[in-house]
């Protein structure tokens, strides 16, 4: 085995190795081990199965042959329970056939003793990187369930669920910045579930969606008569949010008019309606969202200042998807598995190119554009693992074809010749005057290439002269 080891950014990984052999497992654990990983040896896939109940590890390394359930039925079993789980199998019998049919069910990595150890190392880290299961919440952190809508093991996610969390505690109003798509109003939800509000409504309105003339009504409320179609009282958006939490969405986009009459309710706590003559309290906690640059809004007269510092008490600053890879396979396979239901698809997860491919694109649209691509692959998949093609055409990748240089030589050369025959509706002899070849030559290129001159003649093909060109050299 290879003694150089690449460097570990994964240090201190739980890993779950399953041999039958316990000197290969003695050995493995102590390589594993020196590489900076946690790692748990078990001698059956039974034991295997019991200590994943146990403990979450963050990938199966196991041998194929094992007594009882081999590896391929440990797989096939960790991959329902635990679909975003990488599994990387070893075996001393490796077959072509047998990595191939491993692959196709999605084993992560096949690898034959004696394997070597850099290759073994890198594969380990790649799964990681790619598959990696979500880092659960530590013993003891408390109910989590406040943010169970948002998916993630990235450091920069952690810590801002942190401070989302603490300010949570208070009623402080808090902007949220971020770029479209990147999640915002799920972390206002988030707020609000852990806020003393969570058993009141949570109501969310996005202000550059509804005109201008409607907005007042929508957030302010109206009285019956107040304007042409007003044929009820209506309750605003501030009233049916009291108690609870409102988020006014690209709050950037509210009109400069409304802007006075938000801070007027945020000053008095108290919403007028419209047609109304009496204010009415609400008791109302404020998030706000934006994916505009506020500040230069504010210099630029489009944002009122003192709007400004009403809202924002407390900035939080969403990273794009872009800015936290490390969450985009746990994402992809989250929705995977919440729309297979929605389409009947059995689906256990993407391949390992398809789910790199997710992993390197841009994302200038964020989570909400994965969501899309994710239910475009789940939509159009005939196969339970989700291949590289079908992820491509989702992100509008062309598909490059990287043929040898023999593959391009011979292609080059049929076509060529197709070309010429068509010129010269299959007449030989011109064909290879063209080439600036012999027939006997040119005929050996067709032979090898099985072109039959006479289907490129026109009208006159089957003529006596056509016929006695294609049979004589």
């Amino acid at each position: 085995m290879s003694s150089a080891i690449p460097e570990n950014t994964h240090r201190g990984a739980r890993l779950l190795v399953v041999d039958d052999d316990p000197d290969m497992l003695r050995l493995l654990s102590m390589r594993l081990t020196g590489a900076g990983y946690q790692v748990t040896a078990v001698t059956s896939a039974e034991s295997a199965l019991t200590q994943l109940e146990i403990e979450h590890p963050q990938l199966v390394l196991s041998d194929v042959r094992l007594p009882g359930k081999d590896g391929l039925q440990l797989f096939d079993q960790i991959r329902q329970q635990h679909p975003t789980l990488p599994v990387i199998l070893l075996t001393a019998h490796g077959t072509i056939p047998d990595a191939v049919e491993a692959t196709a069910r999605g084993v992560f990595g096949y690898l034959t003793k004696p394997y070597d150890a850099r290759e073994l190392l890198d594969k380990i880290g790649q799964a990681l990187s790619l598959a990696a299961p979500a880092v659960l919440p530590a013993k003891g952190a408390g109910d989590e369930s406040w943010r169970s809508e948002i998916v993630s093991r990235s450091n920069r996610m952690a810590e801002l669920l942190a401070e989302a969390r603490m300010v949570a505690k208070s009623d402080a109003s808090v902007l949220l910045r971020g770029d479209s798509g990147a999640g915002k109003e799920l972390l206002a939800r988030a707020i609000h579930k852990a806020s003393s509000r969570a058993e009141k409504p949570f109501v969310a309105v996005n202000c550059g969606a509804i005109p201008e003339a409607l907005l007042e009504s929508e957030l302010f409320g109206h009285m019956k008569g107040a304007f042409t179609d007003a044929h009820a009282n209506h309750k605003g958006l501030f009233q049916q949010a009291d108690g609870g939490t409102l988020l006014l969405d690209e709050i950037g986009d509210m009109p400069p008019a409304l802007q006075v009459k938000l801070l007027r309710v945020l000053q008095e706590r108290a919403v007028r309606p419209l047609g109304g003559s009496q204010s009415i309290q609400v008791d109302v906690r404020i998030i706000s969202a934006t994916h505009r640059d506020l500040d230069a809004a504010m210099e630029a007269g489009q944002f009122r200042e003192d709007l400004y510092y009403r809202l924002n008490v407390v900035t939080l600053n969403l990273p794009s998807l872009a800015a936290r890879r490390e969450d985009i396979p746990l994402l992809a396979n989250h929705f995977l598995q919440r729309l297979a239901g929605k389409y009947n698809k059995r689906l256990s997860g993407f391949a390992p190119e398809a789910l790199k491919a997710l992993t390197t694109a841009p994302w200038p649209g964020n989570v909400r554009q994965l969501y899309n691509v994710v239910e475009q692959v789940c939509a159009l998949s005939t196969s339970p693992l989700v291949p590289l093609a079908l992820v491509q055409r989702a992100l509008r990748v062309p598909t490059v074809e990287v043929q040898t240089y023999a593959e391009a030589k011979q292609r080059f050369e049929r076509d060529y010749l197709v070309g010429l025959l068509k010129l010269t509706d299959g007449n030989v002899a011109d064909a290879a005057r063209l080439a600036d070849r012999n027939r006997t030559e040119f005929y050996r290129l067709l032979q090898k290439h099985e072109l039959t001159p006479g289907s490129f003649k026109g009208p006159v093909a089957g003529s006596a002269e056509g016929v006695a060109d294609e049979r004589q050299p």
